[in-house]
């Protein structure tokens, strides 16, 4: 059996309009969250939506609203109703009226930035969309990228502040899990300015590493053998004398 009435958001905007309850008294009721329904009382969400009688439904009584109105802490109880055991609403994708679809890519790239931790099939349950148009606004190759704006979708309609809540716990506590650096560990990290300010540490390129200690000495040798004069040209070379070239010379004169 559901825990929360049908028509769950007109119930929401009737219970806003025609009593005293708090927002906490009604968003726990209805399913929602508390910053949603302060946003039906300021008419910025559920514009245009026709508030249901609960009492006249038969899912609320009014000696609880009169106790709630009583008592700010007092959670509001739904009446029990056989026909609705068994007919919880079933998973499959959200569906997305077709007014509001091309706020769907603004939504997208709004937890895109501001949620960077949410994966592609955790965006794709809370706006009803798929993969490949989370992929492109990632990479900033969609078609329209230059001209979206991103806009939280709770206040587009597309979610609920409970679901897109439960769904960065969902996150946080994964990235948690697989060792990700927490917030107060990044701060621990060395800032750019003092990064900046350290002295260079000398590094040698990995081909010649190993030749740190070389010096130009160890070509030196000591022996005599190697002392050598090379003073001009043919001492350099070493040129062995030939005597070929004497008795050329000889034969000429």
């Amino acid at each position: 059996m559901t825990n929360k009435p049908l028509m769950a958001k007109a119930t929401a905007v009737w219970l806003v309009d025609n009593t005293t309850l708090t927002f906490k008294q009604v968003a726990d009721f209805c399913g929602m969250h508390e910053l949603e329904v302060q946003g039906i009382a300021d008419g910025d969400v559920a514009v245009g939506v026709k508030g249901q009688d609960p009492v006249g439904a038969n899912q609320l009584d009014q000696a609880e609203i009169d106790k709630a109105e009583a008592d700010p802490l007092y959670k509001l109880k739904l009446k029990f109703n056989a026909a609705a055991v068994g007919e919880d609403k079933r998973r499959g994708p959200r569906y997305t009226p077709l007014s509001k679809r091309q706020d769907r890519p603004n939504a997208i790239l709004w937890l895109v930035k501001f949620h960077p931790e949410l994966a592609d099939a955790q965006i794709a349950r809370l706006v009803g969309t798929t993969k490949p148009t989370i992929q492109t606004i990632r990479e900033r190759t969609h078609w329209n990228i230059q001209s979206m704006t991103p806009i939280d979708p709770v206040a587009l309609g597309l979610c609920r502040q409970t679901e897109l809540d439960g769904e960065v716990q969902k996150a946080a506590k994964k990235s948690s899990a697989e060792g990700v650096m927490s917030d107060d560990e990044r701060r621990k990290l060395v800032s750019t300015e003092q990064s900046l300010g350290m002295p260079d540490e000398p590094r040698l390129p990995t081909a010649i590493a190993g030749l740190e200690n070389f010096t130009s000495s160890d070509l030196r040798d000591d022996s005599e053998d190697d002392k050598k004069d090379f003073s001009n040209a043919d001492s350099f070379f070493n040129l062995p004398e030939d005597d070929d070239e004497d008795d050329e010379d000889d034969d000429k004169k």
